[in-house]
């Protein structure tokens, strides 16, 4: 289960250095922005939201380029570093927060095993990405995304 004190602690982040923040999710499907809008104050500080679960809508909402998915796949570093610039790009946020994994039980490989999740956030032009391999259920990669997701926007803004 998601740590509501991280939730409300990265929207309090978020209002006390009067930020905004929007997501862009593949896995996740909207479980972060979910995961932001659960704390008191969202409205003040989240813009918007985009579930980009394929390659066209990938590079149709975030510009994330044919070549990058082509070379790297859409389950990548590279990937979602595009991702986080084109969010915030997009959104007109100071943070970014996106993700792209796959979440099973099926599609993975042995270069990208199921559990494989990369989280990336854009802050004010700073990007850092964490790559993760969860295990456990569909629900359970998807929702220790969501915990790893929001970590690293604390993380990051304070």
């Amino acid at each position: 289960m998601i740590s509501r004190d991280m939730e409300y602690r990265l929207v309090e982040l978020l209002s006390e250095k009067k930020m905004t923040i929007s997501t862009a999710e593949s896995c996740t499907g909207g479980l972060i922005a979910g995961a932001v809008i659960n704390a008191p104050g969202a409205s003040a500080v989240y813009n918007e939201g985009f579930i980009t679960y394929s390659n066209a809508a990938k590079e149709k909402y975030l510009g994330v380029k044919k070549e990058t998915l082509e070379k790297y796949g859409a389950v990548s570093k590279e990937t979602v570093v595009e991702m986080a610039q084109g969010c915030a790009s997009a959104a007109k946020a100071d943070v970014a927060l996106v993700s792209s994994g796959i979440a099973g039980p099926e599609g993975g490989t042995k270069e990208k095993p199921v559990g494989l999740v990369y989280i990336g956030c854009y802050v004010r032009g700073n990007i850092r990405t964490v790559k993760n391999v969860f295990s456990g259920t569909r629900q359970e990669v998807r929702k220790q995304a969501v915990e790893a997701a929001i970590k690293l926007a604390v993380d990051m803004i304070e």
